[in-house]
């Protein structure tokens, strides 16, 4: 065997800290989705407003992740990486902003939207909100439902997407490095 046939080998991708990288970043994002289902489908922990939208970053981030993965272990141009990264970690950041306002919000330092946490404005006809009130409960982003060491699911999410934002930016340095 030549050395040119061992550096191409499959267990040289796998090696790559970009590869590895965008897997990480994408099985962060894979496991935070699961337990997020699972707290509302087991456990029945439903989410509020503010917890769906944190949801977005890690939608985008599973498929993204894989992408970059992909592309980074078929010789992609670094660029293509370096532009996967970049999103990812804008999406992290942002999500941790969110995760952020919303534990405010929890703790009542700020107000939160008034969907899901100011006063109820219209509840229609009398009729109407006996058949609404039978059907649809309400969930507030301004109570926790559920927390674990102090933090609140909303403060975990900040810690995982500043996780995943890490993830990104050694995914950049890497890529930069092999470029």
């Amino acid at each position: 065997m030549t050395s040119d046939a061992l550096h191409s080998s499959p267990t040289r991708h796998a090696a790559d800290p970009v590869v590895v990288a965008a897997l990480a970043i994408a099985v962060v994002a894979a496991a935070t989705l699961a337990g997020a289902w699972f707290f509302q489908l087991v456990l029945d922990i439903r989410p509020c407003p503010l917890c769906l939208e944190q949801r977005y970053a890690y939608y985008l981030a599973v498929p993204l992740g894989l992408l970059v993965a992909f592309a980074a272990s078929r010789g992609a141009p670094r660029q293509v990486a370096l532009a996967g990264f970049a999103v990812l970690l804008l999406a992290a950041l942002a999500n941790a902003w969110l995760g952020g306002y919303h534990a405010g919000v929890e703790w009542q330092f700020w107000p939160g939207p008034t969907d899901c946490s100011g006063p109820v404005a219209d509840l229609g006809s009398a009729g109407t909100l006996l058949q609404r009130l039978d059907t649809v409960k309400v969930i507030r982003c301004d109570e926790v439902q559920w927390r674990f060491l102090g933090l609140s699911l909303a403060g975990y999410n900040v810690l995982i997407s500043l996780l995943m934002a890490l993830i990104a930016v050694w995914g950049v340095v890497s890529a930069k490095r092999a470029a």
